[in-house]
């Protein structure tokens, strides 16, 4: 956009990523326009550095913000550029993520447009997205117990509670399935997967999450339900796009408020060591101590751009 500048100089510790149903944040002031490139390449979209003033002091905070499926919805869940996006989000200063995806239920109680919370996924992807930092030369392994981060839940949870009775619905745990895609499942597998006790589905935790966590960045996805899926009815009420995106559309202003209700309380100074996620810091340091010195080859140099002096 012309005249937005293209660098920001502070840190920026909180950001967004959109989905289907939220690729904009009105009311934010945009600060500046970020082309980023990682060792990964360049992420599925600009960055927009957004200024949204603190509900405790009325300073401006800075809000990343970033198009998962590209500025133009032009990326396939498979095509998602999942490494640079996480990777040039932790480069700029982000510890802590609120990811935003569009989800078909797999429960009669979870209704479209009501929104979900994740506590645990079951990976049904495919092993065709790249879904690591370390890989080619140095080994790292990292806890996925609780693939979403526990306190930063709490917080969203409370967002979402607060707004029950002005429009939002909202289910504080469940479990999602993330499965390949760009296709929508059979009905054999919608019914195994509510067999499972499947909450909802969508096609973009993963490997959003596990990068998060390797890059020691707090990870919370707010899911909105759209559809029951494929299990529910004939193929009169099977997910469609049309459907998907009429329900995004009758529901984006809670959406939107949902979102921003969670952004104003994070950017409370109260909640400074979670925005920082001191929690998770320092949790890759040895992560690759297990691969000698002398057999990491090029991955060491990537990794020493996302984790500057960890594996000197």
């Amino acid at each position: 956009m012309a005249g937005v500048p293209s660098t920001y100089d502070s840190p920026v510790h909180i950001a967004v990523i959109g989905g289907t149903g939220i690729q904009s944040l009105p009311g934010f002031t945009l600060a500046a326009t970020l082309d980023v490139d990682t060792p990964w390449g360049k992420p599925s979209s600009p960055i927009s550095i957004l200024q949204h003033p603190s509900p405790t002091t009325g300073k401006p905070i800075p809000i990343a913000f970033l198009s998962r499926h590209g500025l133009h919805h032009e990326l396939a869940p498979h095509e998602v550029k999942n490494r640079a996006n996480i990777a040039a989000l932790r480069h700029i200063g982000v510890r802590t993520i609120i990811a935003f995806s569009a989800v078909g239920s797999l429960q009669e109680e979870i209704r479209p447009r009501d929104f979900v919370l994740p506590d645990q996924i079951i990976d049904r992807t495919k092993g065709i997205r790249p879904f690591t930092f370390f890989e080619g030369g140095m080994v790292g392994h990292v806890g996925f117990g609780d693939p979403f981060d526990t306190k930063l839940s709490q917080i969203v949870s409370r967002c979402g509670q607060s707004l029950q009775g002005e429009g939002v619905t909202l289910h504080d745990k469940g479990t999602l399935i993330c499965m390949e895609g760009p296709q929508f499942s059979t009905r054999a597998e919608s019914n195994l997967y509510r067999s499972w006790g499947g909450s909802v589905i969508n096609m973009s935790a993963l490997p959003e999450a596990k990068l998060a966590r390797e890059a020691e960045i707090g990870y919370q996805m707010i899911c909105m339900a759209t559809d029951y899926d494929c299990w529910r009815g004939g193929p009169d009420e099977d997910v469609n796009v049309e459907m998907v995106m009429a329900h995004m559309k009758a529901n984006s202003e809670n959406a939107r408020r949902f979102v921003g209700a969670v952004l104003d309380e994070l950017s409370k100074e109260e909640h400074g060591e979670q925005g920082l996620a001191k929690h998770l810091e320092g949790q890759m340091r040895f992560a690759g101590a297990m691969t000698h010195k002398e057999a990491r080859g090029e991955v060491e140099k990537k990794l020493q751009w996302l984790f500057p002096g960890y594996f000197d």
